[in-house]
């Protein structure tokens, strides 16, 4: 059986979990699974995130999906509903709807449903994505307060721009200003927020990255908020090349040696959800980090669909299966994204279906 294994450790995601409350100790958690638990399984995180508050998911399959599993919190969908036949599931299955735009405040108040719906009344306050606008706000807010479809309202939105030095000042002011005089529960930060602005923690924190231990804030590791990894990306090498000055290596010769090189190739490639360009970034061959034999070295050349190449010229141990940690507790995520110009958020949901994935306590 080829070697790669994707290990997804449910202390980790418990360790995490912790650490949001310790950073918001009087905020619920709304614990964000979307997209399959940021490639980690929705069920699995579900099972490690289980003493989160809530659960914060993009689609209807998914809120049926932890539903089915036996999870009773409640579950709110983030982009809301698109028809008034997922509208009645929510009210059947209880889940908790964003709100954000007038075609679904409309939908609300053309059907008649079983039980109301608790909704989450989204503000657009500068990240131009969903929301409605601040001089519309109040006017949906109106409007749902007297809807016999809608039995709760939160108040929410989300910060553009809150993992850098931009900050959330002006947004959470004009928040603040819009919804002045509406006693409501609040729901405003997501992982930055959490970690950087106490005031914003509001009623409801909505921590996603961070759950499974990466990094929401470019410049600052994981490791600096007692973050620990949730999964570990490895697999073995299966072939090695000793090669001498002025070879090149791989798909368009993007690493040519500089001295006598010694490459292990290991079995992992785009197709399994590892970046093609990782270390290239700016067209320069600087490499990723990656560790064979439990030392890190770097990646060399351009990664191909189920392979790629590594340096193991200074592990003269290292052979064929020899153990490669691509990310985990070595090599952190948030390094091999920035070494392929993207974030962590990407390398972990873009795990290949293909990767088995193991689960562990």
């Amino acid at each position: 059986m080829r070697p790669i294994l994707a290990t997804v450790s449910l202390n980790a995601l418990r360790h995490n979990l912790t650490v949001v409350r310790k950073f918001a100790p009087n905020a619920k958690t709304m614990a964000v699974v979307k997209a399959n638990g940021y490639g980690h399984g929705l069920i699995n995180v579900a099972h490690g995130l289980s003493a989160a508050d809530g659960f914060a998911v993009l689609g209807m399959n998914e809120a049926i999906a932890l539903r089915d599993a036996g999870f009773q919190q409640a579950i709110l969908l983030l982009e809301g509903v698109f028809d008034a036949q997922e509208l009645s599931v929510a009210s059947s299955l209880g889940l908790n709807i964003v709100v954000h735009s007038l075609p679904q405040l409309e939908m609300l108040e053309a059907v008649t449903l079983t039980k109301p719906v608790h909704v989450h009344l989204k503000m657009n306050s500068g990240m131009n994505r969903l929301g409605f606008q601040p001089e519309f706000f109040s006017k949906a807010y109106e409007r749902l307060r007297v809807n016999k479809n809608v039995t709760d309202i939160t108040l929410m939105t989300h910060f553009a721009t809150a993992d850098d030095t931009t900050g959330i000042e002006r947004p959470l002011q004009l928040f603040k200003k819009t919804t002045q005089g509406l006693a409501l529960p609040t729901s405003l930060a997501n992982s930055a927020t959490i970690l950087r602005y106490p005031d914003a923690h509001a009623d409801w924190v909505r921590p996603g990255i961070m759950l499974y231990g990466a990094s929401p804030i470019g410049d600052t590791p994981a490791a600096t908020y007692d973050l620990i990894p949730v999964m570990q990306l490895t697999s073995e090498i299966i072939a090695v090349q000793q090669v001498q000055a002025g070879a090149v290596v791989g798909y368009g010769h993007r690493f040519t040696a500089s001295k006598p090189t010694r490459i292990g190739i290991v079995a992992c490639g785009y197709a399994d959800g590892y970046p093609r360009h990782a270390g290239l970034v700016s067209g320069q061959d600087s490499g990723a980090p990656i560790a064979v034999a439990g030392k890190v070295t770097r990646t060399l050349g351009r990664v191909s669909m189920d392979m790629l190449f590594c340096d193991l010229t200074n592990i003269p141990d290292a052979n064929i299966g020899s153990p490669v940690e691509l990310w985990g507790n070595q090599v952190a995520v948030d390094a091999v994204a920035a070494a392929s110009d993207t974030v962590g958020y990407e390398l972990l949901c873009a795990v290949a279906p293909r990767v088995p994935m193991k689960v562990v306590d």
